[in-house]
């Protein structure tokens, strides 16, 4: 085996858009990253469709706005074909009635939500700036984005290598990695070693997927609940497909869902896990699975891409052991419905990058980590229980059958729409921090300042931002010493005449908050997220 002398500050395993956020936010935060990426290319099998209002925001603070936006509008074109051609099937209008607007509402346990029906005043919604309008982005397109923009911050990343050991020390760990294409060939035709070599960094990041290597050989406890169902999700090419009512549809022996995209269909069957999840989807299984599920006469005649996914629900108790953490789905799995998936280890990405940048560069001390499992892990577990419950109610038998119309029923609502959309969003997602302020531990409302910018434009730079609304010059000197990691912006906001400072931490969220006349200072906030300040 081979000994590269190289050294990282951290080794990231995984290059899907959890992994390759994570290594943005660490390359911000000025940490020299490796990640290695056991595929050759981004992966286009068809997974997550959307990102939530968290996820886009986290993007629209670091500047990708625009190539989100792109981003969407190219999938909309596609959304409007797909409806085109679909226009003069008598079955286009899906449980729920028409088809879903452009804006996002989404579905709960494949309840449809229309956004006609939802209460866009509700304060849940207020303040969230362009990237509220972002949400219909395919996972494979974000990881493209993020692959360019790790690229750009000097991310190193490595393709076709995977990580198959490693050894960890109380100041860091080595890591073994293993290309992944078939060993070399003797002289005499038998197979050498693999070129397994070997880097040192002071940690290491799982974000290797749900059957994530880091997690099993650092040995994580990962419990839960085991998997019932069999699904699939493909774009294909098929005969029979006017049949098909376009969205989501629930039938007397599972769910199906078809579209937005041209091809796209999702199947449901309750009738356990499947035998073998990691061989090829064939167009014959798919076949099988649409007619079991719809009763339509559809063949699939084309596999364009396809998986299968289950409802195997589990979560690590902590997302850290030494030197070693977890992001994204080695830390958590749990079924597709919701779409929460991509978008918690967006957040995870969101939440360890700064903090782990910090303690690399040393300006904040390593029990900063801790806050990650206690920040997450809470989200996370409620994720699971989302997810779990929207099973139960797409069983098909009788007790489930009759709750889902109680359910069904209260979301053709406002106030029931309204609630399942929130919760879908992730607006309300926030963080137990000390203060009292009602917006500590929440996401920085986009305030428009009077310098014509807004509070995102602040943040691109991923460093703590200490916004002065009062021009406060005691407040500012409360923050001498930290000009190495916060920013200090002295600037009025004329629509929040009584929010007089904002404390925002690199992630975007509030850390301390005051209002005018309040008399409180940063000084234990800025200790607690940014460390000891820098003494002249």
């Amino acid at each position: 085996m081979r000994t590269e002398d190289t050294d990282y500050d951290v080794v990231v395993a995984g290059a899907g858009p959890v992994g390759l956020m994570l290594a943005c936010e660490l390359a911000l935060g000025g940490t020299r990253t490796l990640v290695v990426e056991r595929l050759a290319e981004v992966d286009e099998t068809i997974k997550a469709g959307s990102v939530n209002i968290p996820t886009a925001v986290a993007l629209y603070r670091r500047g990708l706005l625009p190539a989100l936006t792109a981003v969407q509008e190219a999938a909309m074109s596609r959304f409007r074909e797909f409806i085109r051609n679909s226009k003069n099937n008598k079955n286009n209008q899906g449980e729920g009635g028409a088809v879903p607007p452009p804006k996002f509402a989404g579905h709960f346990a494949a309840i449809p939500l229309t956004a006609d029906l939802l209460d866009d005043s509700d304060p849940a919604f207020a303040d969230l700036g362009p990237a509220g309008d972002v949400g219909l982005i395919l996972q494979a397109s974000l990881e493209r984005l993020l692959a360019d923009r790790a690229r750009e911050l000097g991310v190193e990343l490595r393709r076709e290598v995977e990580v198959t050991g490693f050894d960890t020390y109380d100041d860091g760990v080595t890591v073994r990695l293993t290309p992944t294409e078939s060993p070399t060939e003797s002289p005499a035709g038998s197979p050498t070693e693999s070129p397994t070599h070997e880097v040192r960094a002071s940690w290491l990041v799982g974000c290797d997927g749900g059957r994530s290597t880091v997690r099993k050989l650092a040995g994580f406890d990962f419990p839960g609940t085991a998997p019932e169902i069999t699904g699939y999700q493909a774009l294909v090419t098929m005969t029979g497909a006017e049949e098909l009512k376009v969205g989501w549809n629930t039938t007397a022996t599972g769910t199906y869902a078809h579209g937005p995209l041209p091809g796209r269909i999702l199947t449901v069957e309750f009738d356990g896990p499947p035998v073998d999840r990691s061989a090829p989807v064939t167009a014959e299984e798919l076949t099988g699975s649409v007619r079991r599920v719809t009763g339509a006469d559809v063949t699939v005649t084309e596999v364009r891409t396809a998986t299968r996914f289950t409802d195997n629900c589990r979560q690590a108790t902590d997302y850290r052991r030494g030197r070693v953490l977890l992001a994204g789905d080695a830390a958590h799995v749990h079924s597709p419905f919701g779409g929460q998936g991509l978008n918690l280890g967006m957040g995870d990405a969101v939440n360890l990058g700064w903090k782990l940048a910090a303690v690399v560069r040393g300006t904040a001390p390593e029990g900063l980590l801790d806050t990650y499992t206690a920040e997450r892990h809470p989200i996370g577990a409620w994720v699971l229980e989302w997810t779990r419950a929207q099973i139960a109610l797409m069983r098909p038998e009788p007790h489930a059958r009759a709750l889902r119309e109680v359910v069904t029923g209260m979301a053709g609502t406002v106030d029931g729409t309204t609630y399942l959309v929130k919760r879908i969003s992730g607006v309300w997602q926030h963080y137990d921090l000390p203060g009292d302020h009602p917006l500590t531990g929440r996401s920085a409302p986009d305030l428009e300042l009077s310098d014509g910018t807004r509070l995102a434009d602040r943040l691109l730079g991923g460093r703590g931002l200490l916004l002065d609304l009062a021009d406060d010059d005691k407040l500012r000197a409360r923050a001498e010493g930290y000009a190495d990691r916060v920013d200090v912006r002295t600037v009025a906001c004329p629509a929040r005449p009584g929010l007089a400072a904002l404390l925002v931490r690199p992630d975007g969220y509030v850390a301390w908050a005051a209002d005018t006349g309040d008399g409180e200072g940063p000084a234990d906030a800025l200790a607690v997220w940014f460390g000891a300040p820098t003494r002249a």
